[in-house]
């Protein structure tokens, strides 16, 4: 029996509740992963996953065929964290206890020449845990839709296309908030790391 996601869909609309089980096992942790990564508590991240896929559940019927079922997964996503985040109001305020993954995760990434700068020796793994932890603060001061947007493209690797359908948002658009979403973490972790970025048109 096929199990891609198309077929699994399709299957759970069937009233399948095995197959919309196989969805959830094999998408919980990326989604408690970007959830995680913007709301910063892992209780309201697991309620946040929770929320996602119950919305999922009773908005099967509205699932459009041509497009893929884990940018349809991410948009519900995002969108329960951004009404999360938009009801606590302040956040930021709040003391938030570190996920050590997510900041290794988003350390490991490409996020330019500050994590470049420390290289891959496992003699670094101490620097690279605190460029995680600062990375982690860095979030926390940028605005939420770029957040969503670095957290899509540096955890989950998706593409500028699967980007622009998971938002909502021109391609352009896409570009245009990653780009201003990594320099302004650039720029946070080089004030707080005491490394310097580099020159105006110098490769990263």
């Amino acid at each position: 029996m096929p199990t891609d996601d198309h077929s699994l869909v399709q299957r759970a609309r069937s009233g399948d509740e095995r197959a919309f089980r196989t969805l959830v096992e094999r998408y919980q942790k990326k989604v408690y992963a970007v959830a995680l990564g913007m709301v910063k508590d892992r209780e309201e991240a697991m309620d946040v996953v929770q929320e996602a896929f119950v919305k999922v559940h009773r908005s099967l019927d509205t699932f459009k065929a041509d497009a893929t079922f884990y940018t349809w997964l991410y948009r519900i996503t995002v969108n329960v964290c951004i009404d999360v985040i938009r009801r606590r109001g302040a956040m930021r305020a709040e003391a938030v206890e570190f996920d050590e993954r997510v900041g290794h995760d988003l350390a490991e990434a490409n996020l330019g020449a500050v994590s470049s700068q420390l290289g891959s020796n496992p003699e670094k793994s101490v620097l690279r845990r605190e460029l995680g932890e600062k990375i982690q603060e860095a979030l926390e001061q940028i605005p939420e839709k770029h957040r969503a947007i670095l957290l899509l493209r540096e955890l989950d690797g998706l593409s500028y296309e699967e980007l622009a359908q998971v938002l909502e948002i021109p391609k352009g658009t896409v570009m245009s908030r990653l780009f201003h979403a990594r320099a302004k973490v650039q720029k946070l972790l080089s004030e707080s790391l005491g490394i310097p970025l580099p020159a105006e048109g110098e490769e990263d």
